[in-house]
């Protein structure tokens, strides 16, 4: 019976430090930039503001938008 029932913890353990890691991964990557917006807009601006648009921006297409620029709805 102890052997059965270690074997059980185990099992337990192993699962339960895979829900943990994928909990922690979809933080990582999901929430926390949904959560600190700001950041990541200030980090975007740093990082184009060196960029010319119309030197690199191909012929006929439009330029780049803002990506949290949030329409109103109405």
């Amino acid at each position: 019976m102890t052997v059965v029932y270690m074997t059980r913890v185990r099992y337990g353990l192993l699962v339960g430090s895979f829900v943990a890691a994928v909990g922690a991964t979809m933080y990582a990557v999901f929430l926390y930039p949904r959560q600190h917006i700001d950041y990541y807009k200030t980090q975007q601006s740093k990082n184009r503001a060196a960029i010319k648009i119309d030197d690199i921006q191909p012929g006929g297409m439009r330029v780049w938008s803002d990506p949290f620029d949030r329409r109103k709805h109405d």
